[in-house]
């Protein structure tokens, strides 16, 4: 998931997409933590697309209506 195309999504698409990688993220620590985790490496790849996607609705607030 790039910067660029989540750009190109409205801000209710983003934050369904926010709401499923939170739910996802609990879902992989909680795996993790029952060491049933089979790929460790997901769980960094959704907490930087949760970045990704909290920082352009962060953008968007900022940015006056142009």
């Amino acid at each position: 998931m790039k910067a660029e195309d989540i750009r190109e999504w409205d801000n209710v698409e983003i934050e369904a997409r926010l709401d499923e990688l939170k739910e996802e993220q609990f879902k992989l620590r909680f795996q993790g933590s029952m060491l049933e985790l089979e790929n460790s490496a997901l769980v960094k790849q959704v907490r930087r697309d949760i970045a990704r996607l909290k920082t352009v609705l962060r953008e968007r607030e900022l940015t006056p209506n142009a």
